[in-house]
């Protein structure tokens, strides 16, 4: 019954690497966006990168441009984060979301959601 699984999350030294992949089905892989939230103990939850099927664009946040990259693999049905030069501020439980008519894509209201990944990044 789970339509989005998260994986690849764990601890890691500032300044260290991390991939997180997702694995959804095709009816939720192949819709109009997917993407990654986070949510810092304490904090809002708020959108990190975003991947758009309908004109193949991407959105990051001003904190990870430059470091972290969203991409996908069609064969396997994966949607990935590949997260670079990791600082504490990072650390935060990630979740893999899709869904939703483009405008609501490009307000970052996503239908479909997984159970979340820890991400821990220690100084």
């Amino acid at each position: 019954q789970v339509e989005l699984v998260e994986s690849g999350g764990g601890s890691v030294q500032a300044g260290g690497s991390l991939r997180l992949s997702c694995a959804a089905p095709g009816y939720i892989y192949n819709n109009n966006c997917m993407g990654w939230f986070r949510q810092a103990p304490g904090k809002e939850r708020e959108g990190v990168a975003a991947f758009y099927t309908y004109d193949l664009s991407t959105y990051y946040a001003d904190s990870v441009k430059g470091r972290f990259t969203i991409s996908r693999d069609y064969a396997k049905n994966t949607l990935y984060l590949e997260m670079n030069r990791l600082t504490p501020e990072d650390t935060a439980v990630y979740y893999c979301a899709a869904g939703g008519t483009s405008i609501n894509c490009q307000k970052l209201e996503f239908a479909y959601w997984g159970q979340g990944t820890q991400v821990t990044v220690s100084s």
